[in-house]
């Protein structure tokens, strides 16, 4: 996943987007950049590592320009260097950057179109360079008079016909303005937000609603699937429908995990959905184990706690904070490589013995993914003194991987892939295991939407709604490996 976003201003606005990316940190640690538009030069600068690493003060100096775009992202297959850090850049034609949150799944044809057809060359194993050259290639044989809007629509529905996948994108156009884009299944997320200042109204489009909010730009609307954005150097708005409709099926892992509690996406609230997601997974606890014998609930931090909460009030069950996390280790899931996720768990928590000491603790997470999390965390407990351990997830078992933007670990690396749930139970170590059924995680979320009527629920369900090639699935198994990302680390 990675969190992207842009903005054309009235002021510089390198500052603005360098907040911004702060609070879309969540989405990626590994890398970050900013692109602005200073006249008639682009000015970029990007590395690896976190935000305020990547940025001195010396490199916000030199990013001027009333005009910019920002990513931040964390290692996927095939993007751990430096050199596929985002924005990318091409200068033909006219100047394009583009910031990518996604993952197209037909990148081994696009590459070999590229190539062939488009007379292209891809320097790098990114899908984010492809669909950059993708949409220089559309919009390079356009009317070369000018470069208008209709001629930008034009592209953008180009690139929608060619490229499969999900993703959000905000790109530079030189001379031009801020191009925005949206897969057409609305995979991935995007919202489009303004403010007003003495000058006239800016405009943003970003990941997040929260980064709109930190910077006082008021929550318009989705970027719908499908749709188009432009906004000009001059601070005019356009907007097309650019493909042709298809299921509107965003990806609810966003809900579950990705996004912020504080976040609107597609006009749900986040924390409203993770509140409805624990009070549905207390009435199965409640249906399938009356009597609990429940002490106390323990989320395990933070994404697991307004889930948590509901949960426990709909048991009447005291909630208890038994973890206290170390603000300062970065999100186990996302870490590349198997030692480095085990080593973090202990840095990252640390458990409150008090809470635990001869009590039934019913640990909540918001998902379990490889298990290797959950597993010490079980033992955690009971090193505390638990009397019994038990786990619930807000989720389904993730069975599959996300082909369409999260980097989740090959499919034989999910700890619920080819096993039974009490076999899982097992493999944790805990006394009991329960997870949301498919069906009330789509309901908890929906509830808040009335024209959601479908999801991406693929690493659940192993369902892909753009589909998939069977030796796509083959070749990602290989990718996404940690032997093979170790491989690539060290001849990198």
């Amino acid at each position: 996943m990675c969190g992207i976003i842009g903005i054309v201003g009235k002021s510089e606005v390198a500052s603005a987007l360098y907040d911004a990316l702060t609070v879309l940190q969540h989405r990626g640690q590994d890398a970050a950049g900013i692109a602005t538009i200073d006249g008639s030069k682009l000015r970029l600068h990007k590395g690896n590592g976190l935000v305020r690493d990547v940025f001195q003060r010396d490199q916000m100096l030199g990013l001027r320009g009333r005009i910019g775009i920002a990513h931040c992202r964390y290692p996927t297959a095939g993007s751990e260097g430096t050199s596929e850090a985002q924005p990318l850049y091409v200068n033909s034609p006219y100047g394009i950057a583009l910031a990518h949150n996604g993952n197209l799944v037909n990148t081994a044809t696009l590459r070999r179109e590229m190539f062939e057809d488009d007379r292209r060359h891809i320097n790098t194993d990114s899908d984010s360079e492809i669909l950059l050259n993708v949409l220089a290639h559309e919009i390079q044989i356009q009317d070369r008079m000018a470069l208008s809007a209709d001629n930008i629509f034009k592209a953008v529905a180009g690139v929608h016909r060619r490229c499969i996948g999900g993703y959000a994108v905000v790109t530079l156009l030189l001379g031009y303005g801020v191009l925005a884009l949206r897969d057409p299944h609305g995979i991935r997320p995007l919202v489009l937000g303004e403010r007003d200042t003495a000058e006239g109204k800016e405009y943003a489009v970003a990941s997040e609603s929260v980064a709109l909010d930190l910077l006082g730009f008021r929550l318009l609307r989705d970027v719908a699937p499908g749709e188009a954005v432009l906004i000009t150097l001059d601070g005019q708005i356009y907007s097309r429908q650019c493909s042709e409709p298809v299921r509107h099926t965003p990806c609810i892992f966003e809900y579950v995990y990705l996004a912020r509690p504080d976040s609107m996406i597609e006009d749900v609230s986040v924390y409203k959905a993770r509140l409805r997601m624990g009070e549905r997974l207390a009435a199965k606890i409640q249906r399938l184990k009356p009597d609990h014998g429940i002490d106390a609930v323990i989320p395990i931090p933070d994404t697991s706690r307004t889930a948590a909460s509901s949960l426990a009030q709909a048991l009447g069950v005291p909630m208890r904070e038994g973890f206290v996390k170390n603000r300062y280790i970065g999100r186990t899931f996302i870490m590349p490589g198997q030692s480095e996720r085990v080593k973090s768990v202990r840095r990252k928590l640390n458990a409150i013995g008090l809470e635990f000491r001869k009590k039934n603790v019913l640990l909540v997470d918001d998902s379990i993914v490889r298990g290797t999390t959950s597993r010490q965390i079980i033992q955690m407990a009971r090193e505390a003194g638990a009397k019994s351990v038990f786990f619930a997830s807000a989720a389904p078992p993730v069975r599959y991987p996300n082909i369409y933007g999260i980097d989740m670990p090959a499919a034989a690396e999910l700890v619920a892939h080819g096993h039974t749930e009490e076999e899982i139970e097992k493999l944790l170590g805990a006394d009991w295991l329960v997870y949301q059924d498919l069906e009330d995680l789509v309901a908890a979320v929906a509830e808040g939407n009335d024209n959601l009527t479908e999801f991406d629920t693929s690493c659940f369900s192993g369902e892909y709604v753009t589909g998939v090639e069977p030796t796509y699935l083959d070749q990602l198994e290989f990718a996404r490996s940690d032997e093979a990302k170790d491989r690539r680390r060290q001849s990198g």
